[in-house]
């Protein structure tokens, strides 16, 4: 009996928690601090290594970019040497920027705008001739078609052609008679290399040779080659 008193005690206490409003209210919840976030993300800050430490570092990258067999081989030249052979065969010295140069693409070459005409004259006849098929004697009026014009040329029958589109000279000239021809030495745009057997021209930076058809099936060609044995001379005034 005693128990049953008791729990009907209890359900009465729970009741009343339930429904009094009118009694005392609820303390207030306690409100969470507002949490701000960084603008700009942590970065921690570390002391900079010693110099030592920086000097071993830089010394041991340093070494891991050296490629194997990169070395100068013994008795190689100095590059002040190559830039000094460079200017003795072409006429400048490699480091100056030219801008004499003729564009070499796909066979054939471009000069540049501000070329004087007959070096832009040089360049066009070239060009139409510089895939022409070697045959001895070629480009000498013995094809019957024209003074210069003709199916092929040999070395000096396309340099005659070429200088020829220019108003330069009035007939085809052989090999020895191109090495006797114009100015002596080098030009600022035309050197012709010419001996006995043989007659090439280099036209601002541009080699125009008729073994390159072997090559690359154009007389057209980059500048490097020995011109060893050979006499230069050049159009007056280029």
């Amino acid at each position: 009996m005693a128990r049953a008193v008791l729990i009907g005690c209890c359900a009465l206490a729970l009741g009343g928690c339930a429904s009094s409003d009118d009694e005392q209210a609820p303390a207030a919840l306690p409100r969470l601090a507002t949490v701000q976030f960084p603008q700009r993300p942590f970065v921690a800050e570390v002391d900079a290594p010693p110099v030592a430490v920086k000097h071993a570092t830089a010394q041991a990258r340093k070494r891991r970019t050296v490629v194997r067999g990169s070395d100068i081989a013994p008795g190689a030249p100095s590059d002040a040497q190559i830039k000094a052979e460079l200017a003795e065969l072409y006429g400048r010295d490699a480091d100056v920027v030219n801008t004499r140069a003729v564009l070499l693409q796909s066979g054939e070459a471009t000069a540049p705008p501000d070329a004087p005409p007959e070096v832009q004259a040089i360049v066009e006849a070239a060009n139409k001739v510089a895939r022409l098929p070697y045959v001895y004697g070629g480009g000498h009026g013995a094809g019957g078609e024209g003074l210069f014009v003709d199916s092929s040329y040999d070395c000096s029958g396309s340099v005659s052609f070429a200088l020829a589109n220019a108003g330069l000279i009035k007939s085809p000239m052989t090999s020895g008679q191109l090495a006797q021809w114009g100015d002596p030495g080098q030009g600022k745009w035309v050197t012709i290399y010419a001996n006995a057997g043989h007659a090439f021209m280099v036209v601002g930076g541009a080699r125009f040779d008729t073994v390159g058809l072997q090559q690359t099936g154009s007389r057209w060609q980059k500048p490097f080659r020995s011109i060893s044995g050979f006499t230069a001379v050049h159009p007056p005034g280029l």
